[in-house]
């Protein structure tokens, strides 16, 4: 992998996906797609957005029943996707059917608690209000599971490194130090922060596919790695 940037490409529009991939793509390491373009464009698109030759991670962030996740896994085996990720709340077997489902070399990885949520969310649906302790206990979870990682915010990412040293661990909602908008995340840091935390990828997707320049963002965020 080139840089450990994952461009994230939350659009219904193959179009724009497409050519803003084709504009970064030597400035990432990969391309991320969500519910939004799956939604939109279905496992077609995936496949078109494949031809590119960029790695892709597919972020539809599983969470139902452990036979449920486990076929829905197994749908998705075709298009060989880089990364798939599951929610760490669906539990322990959830996670493991998820993982014995998944293509060899497709890494699974549990989304412990979402950076658009903090402490006050947290307390509103019932749960200890610390974001630290939550994500470290599905960190555990997820590492007995035999996933390969978990998702978490640049916020956390030390403290679940040193419970689980060889995880991988994706954080999404960074934010170049340029003063970029929080948009609707709540806990972010920089690329170089969240790295030096331990971040094996980064997740950035608005400021880069919202620049007047998404090459030059990328490459921008790309220089201070």
């Amino acid at each position: 992998m080139s840089t450990r940037i994952y461009v994230a490409l939350d659009t219904p529009d193959l179009a724009r996906a497409k050519a803003i991939a084709t504009k970064v793509g030597h400035h990432v390491g990969g391309i991320k797609l969500g519910l939004e373009f799956f939604m939109a464009n279905g496992r077609a698109g995936v496949h078109e957005m494949a031809e590119l030759g960029l790695p892709i991670f597919l972020d539809l962030k599983f969470h139902d029943i452990p036979n449920t996740v486990a076929k829905a896994v197994q749908a998705l085996r075709p298009l060989e996707p880089s990364i798939l990720t599951v929610h760490a709340s669906g539990g322990r077997a959830m996670m493991e059917d998820a993982k014995a489902a998944a293509p060899t070399g497709t890494k699974v990885v549990a989304v412990t608690m979402l950076t658009s949520l903090d402490g006050e969310d947290l307390s509103s649906i019932g749960l200890n209000p610390d974001p630290h302790e939550q994500v470290v206990r599905l960190a555990e979870l997820a590492r007995s599971a035999g996933v390969d990682g978990i998702v978490c915010s640049g916020e956390e990412v030390a403290a679940a490194k040193r419970a689980w040293k060889d995880g991988f661990f994706v954080v999404p909602g960074v934010r170049p130090a340029n003063g970029s908008a929080m948009s609707d995340q709540k806990r972010v840091v920089t690329p170089r922060a969240a790295l030096d935390a331990g971040a094996s990828i980064l997740v950035v997707g608005r400021p880069i596919t919202q620049a007047e320049h998404p090459d030059q963002a990328a490459r921008a965020i790309e220089a201070t790695l």
